[in-house]
């Protein structure tokens, strides 16, 4: 696979494709799955598959899907409102792409990891070979944290963090981190004077650049974003960074990324 990189010449060679999409992406602002972007986004994995690709796609959304369904009967901790809404919204989540690949012929399934699974190398290796079978066999990996087993201090970061451990385990050529915004700008995203920072190259630190904040359903930020994308870099992963509402936005990154606003860390 190295000796394929190193040939690379552009992000269309990608061949092994990790996508992770965001809570902002998949849910509407009242928790219930946006079946309209989900429905893009299962359109354009399929597009990509077609064209040869690998893809696994590492999906956020459960805990939010499960919160716009139940109201708890009770005050409920931190870890025990994700536990309880991820068990239910997992199920609707995972049932949703089922569906939807199936249109295609596609096979999805289902990955739900914890942080420890990294830390122990038996653990790692048939994780990995695991979903290396699965791709094998022409199967979609759909991978997220399994909350209802996950305990605060055990917990990924968010999956933004498990989508660079999974982009590294699986000896992805490129990682696709589609967020609710286009990319890493060189002031706040908010201001009309900031400029998109297209291509940080390797060894590149533009943290500094990064406004510390967090989408709606999401734990995480654009901080963490950075920081996987630095680290994965440095091992010969490129790493995109895209607005996951735009039409067409996976197979244009992809494909034709000249046509789209994006950061890319090379």
């Amino acid at each position: 696979m190295n000796d394929e990189k190193n040939k690379k010449n552009s992000v269309s060679d990608c061949l092994r494709i990790v996508v992770k999409v965001g809570s902002n992406v998949l849910t509407r602002p009242d928790g219930k799955p946006n079946v309209t972007n989900m429905s893009a986004l299962v359109d354009q994995i399929a597009a990509l598959r077609s064209l040869g690709h690998e893809l696994i796609l590492v999906s956020s959304g459960a805990v939010a899907c499960g919160r716009g369904v139940l109201k708890p009967s009770k005050q409920l901790d931190a870890v025990a409102q994700r536990q309880l809404f991820s068990s239910i919204g997992q199920i609707r989540l995972i049932n949703l792409y089922n569906s939807l690949f199936a249109e295609y012929g596609y096979v999805v399934g289902q990955v739900l990891t914890q942080k420890e699974n990294f830390s122990s190398r038996t653990s790692y290796l048939n994780q990995r070979a695991c979903m290396q079978t699965m791709l094998e066999n022409g199967v979609i990996p759909i991978v997220n944290e399994n909350d209802t087993a996950s305990l605060t201090e055990l917990m990924f970061t968010d999956n933004d963090e498990l989508s660079g451990l999974i982009a590294a385990m699986m000896d992805a050529d490129i990682l696709v981190i589609l967020s609710n915004v286009d990319g890493i700008y060189d002031g706040n995203p908010a201001d009309p004077d900031s400029r998109l920072i297209p291509v940080v190259r390797p060894g590149e630190d533009v943290s500094s650049n990064v406004v510390s904040s967090k989408s709606g359903f999401g734990r995480g930020g654009m901080g963490t974003k950075c920081g996987i994308a630095g680290k994965l870099s440095e091992e010969g992963v490129s790493v995109c960074i895209a607005r996951g509402d735009r039409p067409g936005v996976l197979v244009d990154v992809i494909m034709n990324p000249e046509s789209i606003p994006h950061t890319l860390f090379e």
